[in-house]
């Protein structure tokens, strides 16, 4: 068990990518960035707490691709599962900071960086099972879809921009819950976490 906190670099890699996160939604929770729309005429308003959701899923996808191969072939322990704890550990840690912070701050949009963590890291564990190299920058590449193309007018984000809409929308919520635990269930068969 040692031994695989050490392989996975638990502590020195993912410990200080969740305080990143806590600090990235509870100070940056009101800064906005202006980005280039591609689909309308106008200019993509992104507030910078949409981006915080990468920071965890890139340090789980770092921590999950630390690997030593031979020690965990002849392990009786069961890695997998090991993997999946770490995981639902650091994303329910990610999510219940959000809540936390947006329970005292009173702003939504925290609200949403904790319901994007769960999409995100579900999309990145799909993507990681199907090809090890695209862990990390699947996530990356679904935000910046999402921030380019993801609005049909300023402020009306598309059906499938998920990360983008409203903390309110209930349906939104549980589509990232089943992508979430979806990417568990392919995550934890995945031969990259064998």
């Amino acid at each position: 068990m040692i031994l695989w906190i050490r392989a996975r670099r638990a502590f020195p890699v993912l410990v200080p990518g969740l305080l990143a996160f806590l600090a990235v939604i509870t100070v940056g929770r009101q800064e906005n960035v202006l980005l280039p729309g591609l689909t309308n005429s106008g200019r993509n308003q992104v507030q910078l707490v949409h981006f915080a959701p990468l920071i965890v899923t890139s340090t789980l996808a770092y921590c999950l691709a630390q690997r030593l191969p031979e020690a965990e072939l002849t392990t009786v322990r069961r890695i997998r599962l090991l993997d999946v704890a770490l995981v639902t550990v650091a994303t329910t840690l990610a999510v219940s900071a959000s809540c936390l912070v947006a329970g005292i701050t009173h702003t939504d949009l925290v609200y949403e960086a904790g319901r994007n963590t769960l999409f995100l890291v579900g999309l990145m564990l799909v993507a990681g099972a199907l090809h090890p190299q695209a862990a990390t920058p699947a996530p990356v590449a679904w935000v910046f879809a999402v921030m380019f193309a993801g609005y049909q007018d300023y402020d009306r984000p598309w059906i499938w921009a998920v990360t983008l809409h409203p903390a309110h929308i209930v349906v939104t919520a549980c589509l990232c819950l089943l992508v979430f635990a979806a990417g568990l269930v392919v995550g934890g068969r995945s031969p990259r976490s064998s």
